[in-house]
């Protein structure tokens, strides 16, 4: 549902990476990729505007909508067939290069986790790739 969506997106950029170096006496940082570690949500990158989020929702509810279930020969035990089909739209993973220790970023860019099923503990991987 898009009310259920809209309240699994969650900014991840500054909350989870302001503040923390990414290079160290080794190696020379290049690049960070972060996953999500579930089937049923996405990370990606775009601007923070709530707007902008909603219309995500619309449009994925549009592509895949959530019911009725059984539209979906996947449901059965679980009724999330919706929830697979929107991540294989937004992706798995998000890469973001790293310039002198920071994320490198456009203006209004920012990194965002998208749950689309909400009913299990999720995380993210964050990896940091370089020489």
């Amino acid at each position: 549902m898009i009310n259920n969506i809209i309240n699994n997106c969650k900014k991840v950029t500054t909350s989870h990476f302001e503040n923390k170096p990414f290079n160290n006496n080794q190696s020379r940082v290049t690049s960070s990729t972060k996953n999500e570690m579930n089937i049923t949500a996405s990370v990606f990158i775009n601007n923070d505007e709530s707007i902008l989020h909603q219309d995500y929702e619309r449009w994925l509810e549009k592509l895949a909508p959530e019911k009725p279930y059984s539209q979906y020969q996947h449901n059965g035990y679980e009724d999330n067939a919706d929830a697979h089909l929107k991540r294989t739209i937004m992706g798995r993973e998000s890469v973001v290069a790293i310039t002198q220790g920071k994320l490198d970023f456009g203006t209004w860019e920012q990194i965002f986790y998208f749950e689309f099923d909400g009913k299990r503990d999720k995380r993210v991987l964050v990896k940091i790739i370089g020489e």
